[in-house]
């Protein structure tokens, strides 16, 4: 199969972002339907590569056919990819990301780093240098405000107009097989365990938000007493929630993020931004962010943890973990 052979006949003429229906799915919803899909951002990783052409992701292996003219769809169809033409006969295109698509950047770059950091065994992921210092980093969270280092114990979250748990989450799990895939791509595997599932991004949401028992996690996610406990379970063994006896009663047990649990942090308030930006609700915001030391509306931003610079597309090389010296030719994220 060749571009010709990608969904539809006629290339779309996309928006990037919309508003959205007035009391139905928020922002947080539909930014975690596009990007808790692993193909989704296996294919926007690509893109950042330079994948543009339909060859150029199936050149990259593992994906079917079917899989990929799906998501290809699915990321048109939302505007983060534009398909245009580049040859008449037969009629060929490429996909092109818009400028709702080219914000993922900083969303990549933070799911990238955490599982570098915190499923180092898993070993697929190619390293980062910023390109202004030369050195290997990871990327820092700061209030684009006040410019000061954040975490998130330094950002308070509130409900917005648009907000509430029931809007907040996809209606279905993203995590399902597409006819004819062969095998999900794994690239961000605990990234999916965290976001790849309506109830596992429920539960993230509400431990951020500082629910602690089990009640408050039943509660604000709604889901039966079986997937609670589930995603508790889940989530105390990928060490992003540990478990302690209660201080009130012995046979309660309070769960608490750890600092892997916190260090997702960054992917998630990126992400919530891009899809407040892109995809906003009528009645306004689902979360209000505000920055503890300075006071403002909280905006992320990212800089080198090595130089303190901040970091755009330009200035971040991929680099395979077998580079040697000469890095010259190797991608950036643009």
């Amino acid at each position: 199969m060749s571009d010709e052979h990608a969904p539809d006949a006629e290339p779309r003429t996309p928006t990037a972002g919309r508003m959205l229906t007035p009391g139905g799915d928020n922002s947080i919803a539909v930014a975690l339907g596009l990007l808790g899909d692993e193909w989704n951002l296996w294919i926007l990783r690509h893109s950042f590569q330079g994948a543009k052409r339909y060859r150029d992701w199936m050149g990259a292996g593992g994906i079917s056919h079917a899989v990929l003219s799906s998501r290809l769809a699915v990321l048109t169809d939302a505007g983060l990819l534009e398909r245009t033409p580049y040859q008449d006969k037969p009629a060929r295109y490429e996909y092109r990301r818009t400028a709702c698509g080219q914000e993922l950047w900083s969303i990549l770059l933070s799911v990238w780093s955490w599982e570098l950091r915190w499923a180092p065994d898993h070993g697929v992921l190619p390293l980062m240098r910023h390109t202004t210092c030369d050195r290997h980093f990871t990327p820092r969270l700061e209030c684009a405000s006040c410019g000061s280092p954040a975490d998130a114990r330094d950002v308070v979250a509130e409900m917005g107009p648009s907000g509430g748990w029931t809007r907040s989450v996809p209606a279905a799990s993203n995590r399902r097989r597409s006819s004819g895939a062969v095998r999900m791509p794994h690239v961000l595997p605990q990234t999916m365990d965290l976001i790849g599932n309506r109830w596992s991004a429920a539960m993230l949401g509400s431990a951020l938000l500082g629910a602690r028992r089990y009640s408050e996690f039943a509660e604000r996610m709604r889901a039966s007493p079986t997937i609670v406990a589930e995603r508790l379970r889940t989530f105390t063994e990928l060490g992003v929630l540990s478990e302690t006896p209660s201080t009130e009663r012995a046979d309660r047990t309070t769960y608490h993020l750890t600092d892997k649990g916190r260090a997702f942090f960054p992917a998630v308030v990126a992400m919530i931004a891009w899809g407040q930006r892109w995809f906003p609700a009528p009645e306004g915001d689902a979360i209000a962010f505000t920055h503890v030391a300075c006071g403002d509306g909280f905006t992320p931003r990212f800089s080198c943890s090595e130089c303190g610079g901040e970091l755009e597309p330009t200035t971040v090389m991929v680099e395979p973990r077998s580079a040697h010296v000469d890095r010259r030719g190797l991608p950036h994220l643009d």
